[in-house]
């Protein structure tokens, strides 16, 4: 088969993983999976990302605290993930941003100081980055405005104007399994206006998982699913979306397609 899928968000060293990782992981270029940029969002899960990266050829590491990990953060944390940023496949600077969805999470003014200094990080370093915002649109497009950096959008829930400016910013959306669920409107409409050239394809594994598997654990393999419908609803062949989200994903990221493995 050949390898057209880059997963540009997955979360390999989740626990939901751990009975089969390493068979599944094997198994993945098999079914058509080229690469994958496993994505940390607390600082073990940081730790985790670069080892996958270093035992597997098709996975690259993306390092950062999560919105929804910055409350049980510890003090010297983001020190620790700038030290990561020198190992050889760790690409991006992630999973960052900001979460108002669940009120326990660490109060905005706190999570908004994590992320502006993480998008510091990244800039000082030259790296892309990887945002989660969920409930904070204003708050996020504010804060990428003020330091537009390089980089995507992922899981992307905002309507097609906010999509239209993220593109004037010179980012990338990423589109997941919301895409094909049944009642997906506005992720739908995204996915009609977004230039070809600004579009990653992206799993969110284990989550996210799209239709026919909504509800079960989701892996790389999975996202055939997604670009078929993205490519209905587009009037292109999956094979289109595959190759052009895999193309952007890899001049974004600077990860080598070449030798696929």
């Amino acid at each position: 088969m050949e390898r057209l899928i880059f997963d540009s968000h997955a979360h390999y060293d989740d626990d939901a993983f751990n009975e089969d990782r390493t068979e599944l992981l094997a198994g993945l270029p098999e079914q058509g999976v080229c690469r994958v940029l496993n994505v940390g969002a607390d600082l073990q899960g940081c730790y985790d990302a670069v080892e996958l990266a270093a035992k597997y050829p098709y996975i690259y590491a993306a390092v950062g605290i999560h919105p929804e990990c910055v409350r049980d953060t510890p003090a010297g944390s983001l020190e620790k993930v700038e030290a990561l940023l020198a190992e050889p496949k760790v690409v991006a600077v992630g999973e960052i941003g900001l979460d108002y969805h669940f009120e326990d999470n660490a109060p905005r003014e706190e999570q908004i100081r994590y992320f502006e200094a993480q998008l510091e990080l990244a800039a000082r370093h030259s790296l892309p980055v990887v945002i989660h915002d969920r409930d904070a649109h204003g708050d996020t497009m504010d804060i990428l405005r003020k330091y537009k950096p390089r980089g995507v959008l992922h899981c992307f829930s905002g309507s097609v104007e906010m999509a239209r400016e993220v593109v004037r910013l010179g980012m990338y959306i990423g589109l997941g399994g919301a895409v094909t669920f049944k009642n997906a409107r506005v992720p739908v409409e995204v996915a009609a206006d977004l230039p070809l050239d600004r579009i990653l394809m992206e799993t969110d594994a284990p989550y996210m998982a799209p239709v026919p598997f909504r509800g079960k654990r989701c892996h790389s393999a999975l996202i055939a699913h997604t670009a078929a419908r993205v490519a209905d609803i587009r009037g292109v062949s999956t094979e289109e979306i595959l190759k052009a989200s895999m193309r952007n994903a890899s001049r974004l990221f600077g990860i080598p397609l070449e030798e696929n493995g």
